[in-house]
This record gives structure tokens, C-alpha cells and sequence, in this order.
């Protein structure tokens, strides 16, 4: 199992490059870079000038808020500035955010994110064969590449294709034409072993060589202040993403649709922490590892997801003790 480290949300760029930098020393395998208040390409330039060994992703880039051509131009580039050092992270986002903040069009996502990653696939085919640019589908059509804009083939290949999904069809699309998969945080035991994984081996057989990749809510601290203020951060979180019609699947999974509903109602009159109190210790105990200790909450990770994912890093919506995080990667790696 590989540990990444990533960007909080509200970081400046400069900040951001700092820690990779801190990520790089420590020891950790990847980096990775939200698409929030930054571009996540000009965040990862950054990133790959400042670093030479620590693998880097977008997690994620909003695929329909671009197309095809430009995903696959700033990718390319990535991989060439890092080295081939780069994973490239995609996701869908939601139906209100696509066209009410980027103005892009939304339709059948699972379909048109399965044509966007092969259309992305087909120009840097074009680019390391020199064969004609030809790719028509239903959403995307890319037919002209002249010399003038071909930068040629990428002499550290094409950077991986990481999929972000939930939804059993989303998940399948991960399946047929990823390289791996980025689960959401909002992500139980259950629901991975129960969901994602099957969908996961029915799409393309053999998960062998696939990556899966999992962000972990971590609920600990130094003390019982800090634990109790990692534990508020948490709960406000699971509700946030509970209150999205898109993850009800998993909260239903656990006989937990009732919450869900109560959660969408709530958060439409803005009610953040009256949500945050309905996130009873049940429900909190499914989507978060907590422990004590660093080694207590490494135990409790291997036991529920060490024979699954490759890939993990820590999600801890409040302000982590960096000594008690470095713990938990000492304890893990043990």
C-alpha cells in the first residue's frame, strides 16, 4: 500500500509547493492536487519543478468543465516538466456545478466520461504514432492535428488515467477504460467491498495492476480536546456529502436513505450544523477510522482496507497534529 499526501483545499499556490516539497522529504509516495480555488495543472507545474521523485495527480480535474484536447495538451505537459512522474486524476463533479459555474453542457456522464477518456487516449495515440487524428463520437469529435500544434510522442509515455467515481455505472467506466480508480472519500467498508469492488471485476475481469485508490477519513489526536475537535470536523463533513443525492446509494446501502433525505432537506436551508448533529457515532464509525493512538488507527486501516487498495491517503477535515500524521505513516508502513 502506497501513502499520498495532498493539498488542503484552501492553500495558496505558493503553499501548495511547499508541501509537496515537506511530502517529498517525508518519505511520501504521491501527491495530490484538488481542483478548488486553483487550476490544478498550474498547482502541479509548480509541484513537478519543485520535486524529482514523489509521484504527482489531479485529484481531481474536472473533466466537463474542459474537452478532450485540452486535458490531453496540459496533461502531456505534466508528464514532460515532472518527468513522467504524473497520474492523471479526472472526475465528473455534479450536474449544478458543470452548468451552472463552468456554463458546460451535462448529459449521460458515465457515457460521455467513457468517451472523454478515450478521446484523450486517441490524440496521444496520434501524437506518438504521427497516424491521423480521427476520433468521432457521440459527445466529442477531434479530426485536426497539424504539425504546427503536434508536440510528438512523450518520451516518458502517457501518463496514467485515474477515474473518480462512486455509481455503479461510473465505477464500471473506471473499470473498462482507467488505469484506477479514485474513491470518494464519502466511502465505507461496506460500500467498497460490497459496490465498488464488484462493479470494479465485472467491468474488466482481473483487478491485477489496477489502481485503487482511497482517501480515509482519520479521527485522532494528541489529546481528548484534539480528538474531539477531529471528531466535529469529521461529522460536519460526512454530512456535507451525505446531503448530495449522488452519494445516497451509499448511506442507503447501510438502511441509512432516511439521512440522507433529511440531509438534502437541511442543507438546501443551509443548516450546516444541525446536519453535522445528525451524524450519530453509528454512522461515523462507517466512514471514519478512529483511534487513540497513531498505531491504533494504523491497525484499524490495514484491518479494514489493507487487502483491497493500493493506494491511501488520510482525509482530516480539521487542523492534523503533523507529528501525530507522521506517526500514523511510521505506524502504517510498519
Amino acid at each position: 500500500m502506497q501513502i499520498d499526501a495532498g493539498a488542503q483545499v484552501t492553500s495558496s499556490l505558493l503553499e501548495v509547493e511547499s508541501s509537496v516539497i515537506a511530502a517529498e522529504d517525508a518519505g511520501y509516495d504521491g501527491f495530490g492536487v484538488p481542483e478548488t480555488r486553483h487550476d490544478p495543472f498550474t498547482v502541479l507545474s509548480l509541484a513537478a519543478r519543485a520535486t524529482s521523485t514523489i509521484s504527482l495527480h489531479s485529484a481531481i480535474a474536472v473533466a466537463f468543465a474542459r474537452n478532450p484536447m485540452t486535458v490531453a495538451v496540459q496533461a502531456n505537459d505534466i508528464q514532460l516538466i515532472s518527468g513522467g512522474r504524473f497520474r492523471l486524476g479526472l472526475g465528473s463533479q455534479v450536474r449544478g456545478h458543470i452548468e451552472r459555474r463552468y456554463s458546460m453542457p451535462w448529459s449521460h456522464p458515465a457515457a460521455r466520461m467513457e468517451e472523454f477518456i478515450a478521446a484523450v487516449k486517441a490524440i496521444w495515440h496520434c501524437w506518438a504514432s504521427g497516424e491521423r487524428l480521427a476520433f468521432r463520437g457521440q459527445f466529442y469529435h477531434h479530426t485536426l492535428m497539424t504539425d504546427f500544434f503536434n508536440p510528438g510522442p512523450n518520451p516518458h509515455g502517457d501518463p496514467p488515467i485515474l477515474l473518480a467515481a462512486v455509481g455503479e455505472l461510473m465505477t464500471k467506466v473506471a473499470g473498462r477504460v482507467a488505469d484506477g480508480i479514485l474513491c470518494h472519500g464519502f466511502t465505507t467498508e461496506a460500500y467498497l467491498r460490497e459496490r465498488t469492488l464488484p462493479a470494479l471485476r465485472e467491468a474488466r475481469g482481473s483487478l491485477e495492476g489496477f489502481e485503487v485508490n482511497l482517501p480515509v477519513f482519520i479521527v485522532f489526536g494528541r489529546d481528548e480536546q484534539a480528538r474531539v475537535a477531529a471528531e466535529r470536523g469529521v461529522r460536519g463533513q460526512i454530512a456535507f456529502y451525505g446531503s448530495t443525492p449522488a452519494y445516497k446509494p451509499v448511506l442507503e446501502l447501510h438502511g441509512w436513505g432516511s439521512l440522507a433525505d433529511r440531509l438534502n432537506e437541511l442543507s438546501r436551508q443551509q443548516a450546516w450544523a444541525e446536519m453535522a448533529a445528525l451524524i450519530d457515532d453509528d454512522v461515523l464509525g462507517a466512514f471514519a477510522v478512529t483511534g487513540e493512538t497513531p498505531a491504533a488507527v494504523a491497525a484499524e486501516i490495514n484491518s479494514r482496507f489493507g487487502d483491497v487498495i493500493t493506494r491511501l491517503s488520510f482525509y482530516a477535515p480539521y487542523r492534523a497534529d503533523p507529528d501525530e500524521v507522521a506517526a500514523l505513516v511510521a505506524a502504517l508502513r510498519a
